[in-house]
């Protein structure tokens, strides 16, 4: 657990919990310009394993962890409440689940992200490589 710096309560963080597709929601749309709602129980259901932080009750940030049935494992979705960032809780979270991911056996942890996000990665210890996207959306 971590104590934000304007609140003493602390933050506990829970790996695979019960969280609602409305709670993950209200989580991305703070936190993300274009976030629509979805159905998130596909993606938790195939999830290696998934991380949330929690600030009380309240869920303030979420990582998942996808993989490929084998040693490569993917970090996706790494995301802190507006309020809450900067008070070292996607570190924890990024943290603990590579944590998790290699107490499940996966050797290589894969991460994109934006370049605004690069000193962010480097400092959970993540080497830049190269890497290729291909986007398939029909739209």
């Amino acid at each position: 657990m971590t104590r934000t710096r304007k609140d003493d309560r602390p933050v506990a963080y829970r790996v695979d919990p019960p969280v609602s597709s409305a709670e993950l929601d209200e989580l991305f749309a703070a936190s993300w310009c274009r976030h629509e709602p979805r159905d998130w129980n596909p993606v938790l259901k195939r999830s290696l394993v998934y991380l949330c932080a929690y600030h009380g009750r309240r869920l303030v940030g979420f990582v998942n962890v996808a993989w490929d049935g084998g040693v490569h494992g993917f970090i996706l979705d790494t995301t802190v409440h507006p309020e809450m960032q900067r008070r070292g809780i996607g570190r924890q979270l990024v943290s603990r689940a590579a944590s998790e991911a290699r107490d499940r056996n996966v050797e290589w942890l894969h991460v994109d992200f934006e370049p605004h996000l690069r000193e962010f990665y480097d400092l959970c210890g993540f080497a830049a490589t190269e890497a290729g996207l291909l986007h398939l959306s029909r739209s």
